[in-house]
């Protein structure tokens, strides 16, 4: 991921704010479309066309909660057709096609919202778009200046006031507003980095520098923006050996990730193009940085809208175009993710980043023989890589598999090894996992033992190898122990929990098994395996109405199919006597291994 790693604290106050600050957030509580009418009030059905006004705007709420923006702006526009004077229909419509990223239906309504609300940020956003696309940089200058200085959006008014100066010409004026960050705290690091870009830009190399070095020691963790940026200054002003320095730190740094490697070699020969091209570009990156801050769960929709302004302002802006396929698909929208993905030329240095995200966007729609396609093919292509191998082990360990996992993960293994790759416990623990899923023991064992030499109090690596053992009655005093290490290290993972509370029942301790079983329903309350080892566990200790509620839940929430008739079964006929017979493999979430260095 390429976000800016900027530290800062809790951005937004609370309470309720306007509209077109929060509700794509889902934070607002909105007024009525419009006032009742008066059929509806004496209790008579209203006029049709009034009901399928109605319908309309009911239609657009719902694909508005669902975050499907471009169904929303559809059904809010048809609404506006019929009732063009309603505030609460043109400030919809407007946030909806700010987060659908139609910023030409959104000029058509800035103007209106900024009637209704003249401190609406988002407008003015999009009316600074529009003065500088139209080359009127006073223009944009003055609509920077009407930004509010509070709230949500307050982040932005001094990124915007900057790069209008500089369209304008005025260097002190941009400068002077960058120095309102400070107001802010958490924010020197995004200050000096667009000072770096707002100098380097302005062509004065020296005091460019300057704030690119304070950047770096802002920022001991490097992440891609940053390194690519600063490196990008030092290979034009002829300090390539700095460059090279900063990408190995990078790499470094960030063990796993082939970013650096990908694009640096997609990229042409030569001395690099400017990062920065134009004050639009400017404020795109300047958005786009802000948007990165922001991709977090608790705002991710300002994320959102904010790399929609960044690429409203620089359409091939390929970074951007990953963040906003990483976004949607957080939000769940594949096809959406997919559809930004596709945009992504071969010939681009991003390529690569797009490709895997296109996988994976694949699987997520149940198009898997389309995203295995596409990840052998990369693995072929690029045999000193590991990334296409080891997602490509995930997708075959998600569908089960798992041989064919295993021998994904062992390609990336030998991969690393050719490349002299430090060792990373993640892929011995997937390929240790896959292994003993199928059925190779002696294997996965040696496996996951490494990953444990390797990364000692890594929870997964504790719970499945300590759970192995015990189930297999081997080694069983330490393998209770790393499985009870793994729950104090993660007390609230309920997969963690529930390997210990199966472990005591595998080990006859039916009455400890139900205390820990117990724990892990409450965390993972909808898991269907949870809910049957809780069931297996009170029919031991003779509660047996409440094992065959247990198992009733859990038939309700989506067991494997080779499991339902079992439950069925013990439902008819409850436990046979107690025998040494298999117990399932340690628990795990569906969702991918954890990843690490």
């Amino acid at each position: 991921m390429a976000a800016m790693a900027f530290a800062i604290g809790r951005f937004y106050h609370g309470g309720c704010l306007r509209l077109a600050a929060l509700a794509a957030a889902g934070l607002c509580t909105l007024p009525a479309i419009a006032a009742t009418p008066p059929a509806a009030i004496e209790g008579k059905p209203p006029p049709k066309a009034a009901a399928h006004l109605y319908g309309t705007y009911l239609a657009g709420r719902h694909a508005e909660q669902l975050r499907d923006y471009p169904a929303a702006i559809a059904w809010f526009d048809k609404a506006i057709t019929a009732d063009p004077n309603s505030p609460e229909l043109i400030s919809r419509t407007f946030l909806m096609a700010v987060g659908a990223g139609d910023f030409d239906r959104a000029r058509v309504l800035a103007d209106e919202e900024l009637k209704l609300d003249p401190s609406d940020a988002l407008a003015e956003l999009v009316l600074i778009i529009d003065r500088l696309k139209a080359g009127d940089a006073g223009g944009a200058v003055k609509q920077a200046a009407a930004l509010p200085q509070d709230g949500v959006h307050r982040f932005v008014a001094p990124l915007a006031l900057a790069w209008t100066h500089m369209a304008a010409g005025d260097l002190p004026g941009a400068d002077t507003a960058l120095q309102q960050l400070d107001k802010f705290n958490g924010f020197q690091p995004l200050k000096n980095f667009q000072l770096g870009l707002l100098y380097d830009f302005a062509g004065q190399a020296d005091k460019a520098e300057g704030y690119y070095e304070k950047t770096l020691g802002d920022n001991q963790q490097l992440n891609w923006r940053l390194t690519d940026a600063i490196a990008n200054f030092y290979e034009r002003h002829g300090k390539a050996d700095k460059a090279k320095a900063l990408y190995q730190k990078f790499i470094e740094q960030n063990i796993g990730s082939e970013i650096a490697q990908t694009v640096l070699a997609a990229r042409p020969p030569g001395v690099p193009k400017p990062l920065i091209g134009s004050a639009s570009e400017g404020l795109a990156e300047a958005m786009f940085d802000l948007a990165s801050v922001l991709n977090q769960s608790e705002t991710i929709d300002l994320a959102l809208v904010y790399d929609r302004f960044a690429l409203a302002l620089q359409s091939n802006f390929r970074l951007a175009q990953l963040l906003l396929a990483d976004v949607l698909t957080t939000q769940d929208k594949p096809e959406q993710s997919l559809a930004v993905l596709e945009q992504i030329p071969r010939n681009s240095p991003y390529s690569w980043s797009a490709r895997l995200r296109v996988a994976a966007a694949l699987e997520t729609l149940d198009r898997t023989d389309e995203a295995i396609t596409q990840l052998k093919e990369m693995a072929a292509e690029s045999p000193k890589t590991i990334g296409a191998d080891v997602q490509l082990g995930d997708v075959l360990r998600n569908k089960k598999r798992f041989a064919e996992a295993a021998a994904a993960y062992n390609e990336a293994l030998d991969r690393a090894a050719a490349e002299n790759l430090p060792d990373r416990w993640a892929l011995f623990y997937d390929r240790g996992v896959s292994s003993e899923r199928a059925g190779n023991w002696k294997k996965a064992e040696a496996d996951l033992e490494h990953a444990l030499e390797l990364k000692p109090d890594q929870p997964l690596i504790l719970n499945y190898l300590g759970y192995s053992w015990v189930d297999k009655g081997e080694k069983l005093d330490q393998g209770l122990k790393m499985v009870e290490k793994a729950v104090e290290l993660r007390p609230e993972d309920g997969y963690i929990v529930d390997s210990l509370g199966w472990a005591h029942y595998r080990m006859g301790d039916y009455a400890g098994a139900v205390e820990y079983l117990e724990r892990a329903v409450e965390l993972v309350p909808s898991d269907s395996t949870i809910n049957d080892h809780l069931g297996d566990a009170y029919w031991r200790n003779g509660r047996l109405t409440e094992a065959r509620y247990q198992w009733r839940r859990a038939l309700q929430f989506g067991p494997e199919k080779e499991d339902v008739p079992t439950i069925e079964a013990k439902l008819d006929h409850g436990l046979a006597p107690i025998s040494p017979a298999s117990s399932p493999s340690p628990s795990v979430p569906a969702s991918p291994t954890e990843r690490g260095g």
